[in-house]
């Protein structure tokens, strides 16, 4: 029988037990595994760093959620994008999105590109421009769609078409998404990204990350390599954590979904801001594009205060129901000045409130930040 990824997210690591019949999955904690009588590790299993029933549990669910045929959990995002990062080679070009989380850009350039990875970057919603740049060599091109801060939507289909052409692999964070909202294998990508600490923990509880491979290649070996030798494997106990944020993801994100699309229109009228970055609303640049790709808009959005960065910074630190934070997809809502966090070479506008919203009461969450938004306006 044919099962939606909403069930299959429900039940996952639900298969009872073969000793207890136990419906919750347990957690394997050894590092080693003993041999048979002929010297054979006959379960599979040889140390903790090369693979463990845990993490190969989850491993399997991540694979299976994005229509993959290989995942592999790393122990954070960072780590994840590393691998991808360190399995390429001294003189190979990678395209960046102009918006992109931080953290990626900056292991790209600064860390990457003093061993000779050539780094340029692109808008990857002006399909032209993409054209244009993919006429150099290029290796890798890296997609976020919505963007990291700015919630820009890039039509994954089509750019991953352009780099196929041009033969390039295709990466797509997919964080904001989950598999739930888009599957970037569906649209042609090679490789899919995830910083599991978000939706799929779900409780900012747990720091993962995992790569999904569309298909097993030497590009999908050579990264296997990387994960056991350089040995950032996600531990047992988060892998049991994921799964377990996995089994309720689907009601967590229906609702985050539906109470930023409320945010997001309660937003678009108020008079003290400037602008709404959210997909879901008709007037976004990306909606049409959303509207084919993602099933829902997401749980994230972005806004621009009328005003300074400090009239945005004061807004962040004063609302009551929002935690002034960092991270996504948790229960609780979080806004967060991005410019600040990203430092001087930040290119996100210096009013832009980046929000995370989360299982309130909507009405709470309208009523918080109308409050704020009065206070700093005078």
């Amino acid at each position: 029988m044919k099962s939606s990824l909403e069930t299959i997210a429900a039940r996952v690591g639900t298969e009872p037990d073969l000793e207890s019949r136990a419906l919750s999955p347990s957690i394997q904690m050894a590092t080693t595994y003993a041999r048979d009588d002929q010297g054979e590790h006959s379960a599979g299993f040889i140390y903790s760093r090369l693979g463990n029933p845990t993490r190969q549990k989850l491993e399997s669910a991540l694979s299976e959620l994005e229509g993959g045929t290989q995942a592999l959990a790393f122990a954070s995002g960072m780590a994840a994008a590393n691998a991808i990062l360190q399995s390429l080679k001294p003189g190979d070009r990678i395209l960046l999105p102009h918006d992109i989380y931080y953290g990626v850009r900056a292991l790209a350039t600064d860390y990457f590109g003093s061993w000779g990875l050539v780094v340029d970057s692109v808008d990857m919603t002006d399909l032209k421009m993409v054209r244009d740049a993919l006429k150099k060599p290029t290796r890798l091109v890296w997609l976020e769609s919505p963007s990291n801060p700015q919630v820009s939507v890039t039509d994954i289909a089509a750019v991953s078409l352009e780099a196929k052409k041009a033969g390039a692999t295709v990466v797509v964070d997919n964080t904001w998404c989950t598999p739930l909202i888009t599957r970037p294998i569906e649209f042609g990508a090679d490789v899919v990204m995830h910083s599991i600490t978000k939706y799929f923990g779900g409780h900012s509880d747990v720091l993962g990350g995992a790569l999904v491979f569309a298909k097993e290649d030497m590009l999908s070996e050579r990264i296997h390599s990387i994960q056991q030798k350089a040995g950032a494997v996600l531990d047992p106990f988060s892998c049991w954590l994921t799964l377990r944020g996995i089994r309720s993801m689907a009601v967590r994100l229906e609702r985050q979904c539906e109470s930023a699309q409320a945010l997001a229109e309660f937003l678009f009228r108020h008079p003290s801001i400037e602008k709404v970055h959210y997909p879901g609303l008709p007037t976004d640049p990306g909606h049409e594009i959303a509207s084919r790709q993602m099933k829902r808009f997401g749980g994230m959005l972005s806004i621009l205060v009328k005003g300074s960065a400090e009239q945005a910074k004061a807004l962040a630190s004063n609302l009551h129901y929002f935690a002034n934070a960092t991270s996504l997809g948790g229960t609780e809502s979080l806004i967060e000045h991005r410019a600040s966090i990203e430092g001087p070479g930040s290119t996100t506008p210096h009013n832009l409130l980046r929000i995370s919203v989360g299982l309130e009461s909507v009405e709470d969450l309208k009523s918080d930040l109308d409050r704020g938004l009065k206070k700093i306006a005078g």
